[in-house]
């Protein structure tokens, strides 16, 4: 099977070069399927009948006793891009800061070169270009109820990762992203005047007492072996200066590595904030907006992937690296099927700049790697 990496990278960077110019948001990417659709069928490659923007293909293998799905995200951010690059995003307040033009440039290149090797390619191969990945309710999430895993054997997908050095390639074999749940409390107690606080129940000192209880569950409840995490990242409460209000809010997030972990920081913040609020004399209220569980690889899988690229890339590239507490939406599909997300390392002077920041950029460099891995998950699955 001949990989012409120069060409297929090419062909790559120009694709993500025109999709960074013209991104879209979450399901609303409807252009962007549009290209995907006609590069497929340009192809003849096969595309099943799943609802746009979503582009799903299927390849048939000469063997086709299994199946693996490769997936790529297609949306974008609501971010105002800045910088000085010559394929900047033309859509104002819209812009890929995140990498996925990336991923669906190399997931093309990838479709180009199945098409030129389909008689000697062994197992199916399903290529899933998915809409809404940064958004709540999951893209993935969508697709997996409408069954696009139900004939799947295994699944593997890429993020190109600035926090790991260029060169690189990794994962871990095990939980490797955290979930991502927010919440929402809402404490009502009884307002007041600021000069006479002993004839109101105070739900901003309220407040102050939960915010401190709930560091308590990382540091006393959970075992310190299991990462975990509550962030409040806004108060709301009261108008004015000298008058104590009625309620308060407290918004934040959850991340947590496994299932366990999400559901005991959920009990106890429940627990604590009804304890509390009841101690003075208010009520307290726990909202939970449920987003993407964590990202667990299957070890089977990830230690595939590890042996491929310490075979075809020397075992200087490969990094068993952190997990991060960071969310990707992959985590639905591994809930589901065996396979391995996996980071391709950017960082360096062209991608100093983290993920979701106005300045973010690509390292174009590490195209022809992340190429040739997913060729090579192709060439060695059994």
């Amino acid at each position: 099977m001949e990989i012409n990496l120069q060409y297929l990278a090419k062909q790559a960077i120009e694709d993500r070069r025109y999709l960074h110019q013209y991104p879209e948001l979450s399901g609303q990417e409807f252009e962007t399927s549009q290209f995907i659709r006609k590069r497929l069928e340009d192809l003849q490659l096969e595309i099943l009948a799943y609802d746009s923007p979503n582009v799903i293909a299927m390849i048939q293998g000469t063997k086709g006793t299994k199946t693996i799905a490769l997936r790529a995200d297609i949306d974008a951010l609501p971010i105002v891009e800045e910088g000085d690059k010559p394929y900047i995003s033309q859509k104002p307040g819209v812009a890929h800061m995140c990498g996925h033009d990336g991923h669906t440039a190399i997931l093309l290149a990838v479709a180009e070169w199945i098409a030129m090797n389909k008689e000697e390619i062994e197992p199916n191969i399903m290529l899933i270009f998915q809409s809404a990945e940064e958004i709540t309710p999951s893209g993935a999430d969508f697709l997996i109820q409408n069954g696009v895993l139900e004939d799947v054997d295994a699944i593997f997908g890429i993020h190109l990762w600035q926090g790991l050095e260029k060169g690189k390639i990794g994962l871990t074999h095990g939980s490797m992203m955290a979930s991502v749940d927010d919440f929402e409390i809402e404490i009502q107690g009884h307002g007041g005047h600021g000069s006479m606080p002993h004839e109101t129940i105070d739900p901003i000192y309220i407040a102050s007492h939960l915010m401190q209880a709930f560091q308590s569950i990382i540091s006393r409840t959970i075992n310190p072996i299991d990462a975990g995490v509550i962030t409040v990242g806004n108060i709301q409460a009261g108008t004015t200066y000298n008058i104590i209000p009625d309620t308060a809010k407290l918004i934040g997030t959850i991340r947590a590595l496994t299932p366990e972990t999400v559901a005991t920081i959920q009990t106890k913040m429940v627990s604590l904030t009804e304890g509390i609020c009841r101690s003075f004399g208010a009520e307290g209220k726990v909202d939970f907006i449920i987003g993407t569980p964590p990202l667990i690889n299957d070890p089977r899988q990830s230690r595939f992937v590890e042996s491929i690229v310490c075979e075809e890339f020397g075992k200087d590239v490969f990094e068993l690296v952190d997990p991060v507490m960071g969310g990707e939406d992959f985590s639905y599909y591994l809930k589901h099927k065996p396979g391995a997300f996996i980071f391709v390392g950017i960082g360096g002077e062209k991608s100093q700049y983290p993920h979701h920041h106005p300045r973010f950029d690509l390292d174009e460099d590490v195209f022809p790697d992340a190429i040739k891995l997913f060729i090579d998950i192709i060439r060695k699955y059994k």
